[in-house]
């Protein structure tokens, strides 16, 4: 890609491409991808600006790979092509992503200062659901999930009523994040996990960290520094699975698990998909494995037609808008979970 000449809105345009690298890290809302596409689409410079600070985010991902204990030279093969890694864990020092960082902090500093008490009730009826909690945590809801929020000076605790929901917790050691479902809390401090509530178990994947897995006392609620001890419950740690019965007294069941069957507990979360000349056929393929709406072409001559785009598994109407105008298709709704794609006249 050629350098464009200088404008006055580079410096514009660049922070601009700095903001939605972040956001594009942590993933796209559906209606942020909509807006992201717009962007692009506005001046040929967004998407260079957006292609040089991708650049040089990913050349930072390999030098994340070293670290001081590991030797006083850097691997030798540090400069390989890197496994994936989530982002957020290495040092940020890109300048233009300074302001994203302190808003962030700001948010969580306030949220840390919370000292009332409230409850709230969530619920993903139509399907995945994000929901921001005050203390910058955030629970991702499945299909049909359903928490309840109740929050107070003391503990931050969230009921997951039904379903199934993964939780992002802000570090706070003075008020520890438990989650209760059907009679077992699930306590974590600074960590991600999966809880799904079944009729007769309780299944946690934990994803970063550890949290601590024992049978609730419902009369009680668990308070800070309470029983809930590392001395007395078990510790589920990341990459691990603990299932918990709910008919049966024994310990929980603690078992590491492969690296397939953990993308498989967690394929029912939206990611950022990457489509480089993708046939259409094939990425229609990999969005209906994904979702409950369905996408079918009617228009077999342009199965092969590649597809080249960054969308969130779950934004299906932002990905037919795409599609539309890059393969010269219209869209048809059949229902509430069918869309059949045509030949534009």
């Amino acid at each position: 890609m050629s350098t464009p000449a200088p404008h006055p809105s580079d410096s514009r345009a660049k922070r601009a491409a700095a903001e939605w690298l972040t956001k594009h890290d942590r993933g796209l809302t559906p209606v942020e991808q909509d807006e992201f596409f717009q962007w692009l689409a506005a001046d040929s410079r967004h998407g260079f600006w957006f292609s040089r600070h991708r650049a040089g985010w990913h050349r930072l991902d390999r030098i994340a790979h070293w670290r001081p204990e590991h030797g006083k030279e850097p691997n030798p093969d540090v400069l390989a092509r890197p496994v994936h890694r989530n982002r957020w864990g290495r040092p940020a020092f890109i300048a233009a992503l300074a302001a994203s960082l302190v808003l962030a902090t700001a948010i969580v500093w306030e949220s840390s200062s919370f000292t009332g008490s409230h409850s709230a009730v969530a619920v993903a009826g139509g399907g995945y659901e994000r929901r921001v909690l005050d203390d910058g945590s955030v629970a991702e809801l499945n299909h049909g999930a359903e928490i309840e929020i109740i929050f107070s000076a003391g503990e931050r605790r969230v009921v997951l009523r039904r379903g199934e929901a993964l939780f992002t917790v802000t570090k706070n050691p003075l008020r520890p994040f438990i989650v209760r479902a059907g009679g077992v809390d699930v306590r974590a401090v600074g960590t991600a996990f999966n809880v799904r509530l079944e009729e007769s178990a309780v299944e946690v994947l934990v994803t970063e960290g550890k949290v601590q897995v024992a049978p609730s006392e419902p009369a009680s609620p668990v308070a800070a520094g309470s029983s809930l001890s590392e001395a007395t419950t078990p510790i589920v740690v990341a990459g691990e699975r603990a299932l918990v019965s709910l008919t049966a007294t024994h310990s929980p069941q603690i078992a590491r698990t492969t690296p397939a069957e953990f993308a498989r507990l967690q394929s029912w979360q939206p990611q950022l998909l990457d489509f480089s000349s993708v046939p259409l056929s094939q990425v229609l393929a990999e969005l209906n494995r994904r979702n409950r709406v369905q996408l079918i072409l009617a228009a077999p001559d342009r199965a092969g037609t590649p597809i080249v785009a960054s969308i969130r598994s779950d934004n299906i109407d932002g990905f037919v808008s795409l599609v539309a105008a890059a393969a010269g298709l219209r869209a048809e709704r059949r229902g509430d979970y069918e869309i059949v794609l045509h030949a534009a006249r």
